[in-house]
């Protein structure tokens, strides 16, 4: 433990030295997050690393051997395995548990939070855990929640766009290698035959990624589908943060060829008429929300927002009922690193005023 501040929260970070942990590391600093104490844990294989935050070195603490004792909110970014194991014991010792993994999501008595969403979720949390949601689920809340709450959502029907940062460090090792190779073949004869360049067999992702999109993401469901997991979990997450149990929903999940950000075509029916210019009126000033013309994963890697735009009216929907747009959003800041730390900002608000 290292001490920050002479008030604040004792915070602890599991998972610190992973891809999601440097970016939450680095956005506690940017917010200012009212930190008292800070520990970093992670593995064995992890621990011993001196890692830097605000101007001070912290030691890698091993979970597995760890005193979990005094720490007010735990954020946790280590795996569904790990957080199945590790949240309860936290939240024994009186940690609030705010997971990034998809362990607790579905559990009722774990509250699954978008932190401009519903917020109000996080009154009470028995169980002492609290549920990051999916990173496509989280690009798309902040703006079909303030439609929802204006024209009243019945259906939504979706296919993303998904980068390959969301497969971790190795499906970005994957994308890099594949792209290379096709550059040093010759990369523009793909445009004449998918199999002139010889790629490398894939690591992570289950088919080549480089200059393609593969429509599967996870794994086959269990109950005779045909969905994957990845798919199950957009529509089954959708209907718990809106509070919309029987929402109509369906997505086809796909990776493609792009780093970090994730986009997303939606299509989604009302209870209302809504055109598009009603829309925008009511996007303009969503939380979360940053209306652009063409938005691009490009544009959104690095920032906070769920960037909006082509939205028009879905002609495939009766009268006014309908709207198509496109959203894009960083997969690993808003979609797993800011979310978490945000929450951890509301349950400040809520049960730790106190402290500050």
């Amino acid at each position: 433990m290292v001490q920050i501040n002479d008030k604040g929260i004792n915070l602890a970070v599991l998972g610190a030295t992973g891809q999601v942990g440097m970016v939450m590391r680095s956005i506690l600093a940017e917010r200012h997050f009212p930190v008292k104490s800070i520990r970093f844990m992670a593995s064995a294989r992890s621990a011993g690393q001196v890692l830097n935050f605000e101007g001070h070195d912290v030691v890698v603490e091993d979970v597995a051997t760890a005193d979990l004792t005094g720490i007010d909110i735990a954020i946790f970014s280590a795996g569904g395995g790990t957080s199945k194991v590790w949240a309860p014991r936290f939240a024994e010792a009186g940690a609030y548990v705010i997971d990034n993994s998809s362990q607790w999501r579905m559990h009722d008595d774990v509250p699954l939070v978008v932190a401009e969403v519903n917020p109000e979720d996080l009154d009470e949390v028995p169980s002492h855990i609290i549920a990051n949601p999916n990173c496509t689920t989280m690009a798309a809340m902040p703006a079909v929640k303030v439609l929802h709450e204006h024209f009243g959502l019945t259906r939504l029907v979706a296919s993303s766009y998904q980068a390959v940062a969301g497969a971790g460090r190795d499906g970005v090792l994957q994308l890099m290698n594949e792209a290379k190779a096709a550059l040093d073949q010759g990369a523009d004869q793909l445009v004449f035959d998918g199999s002139a360049v010889q790629f490398p067999e894939p690591t992570k992702i289950v088919k080549t990624i480089a200059f393609n999109a593969v429509p599967f993401i996870g794994a086959l469901a269990d109950d005779g589908s045909e969905e994957t997991d990845e798919e199950q979990k957009w529509r089954n997450e959708s209907r718990k943060i809106l509070h919309i149990p029987g929402l109509r929903a369906a997505c086809t999940c796909v990776r493609v060829g792009v780093f970090t950000a994730h986009g997303m075509s939606v299509q989604a029916e009302f209870e209302k008429d809504v055109t598009p210019d009603m829309a925008r009126e009511v996007l303009k000033d969503a939380p979360g929300v940053e209306l652009m013309d063409v938005p691009t994963p490009l544009e959104a890697a690095g920032k906070d927002p769920s960037f909006v735009g082509r939205i028009r009216q879905d002609q495939s929907v009766e009268g006014l009922k309908g709207l198509s747009f496109f959203i894009t959003n960083d997969n690993l800041r808003k979609g797993a690193a800011l979310n978490a730390i945000q929450i951890a900002e509301v349950m400040v608000s809520k049960h730790f005023a106190d402290r500050l």
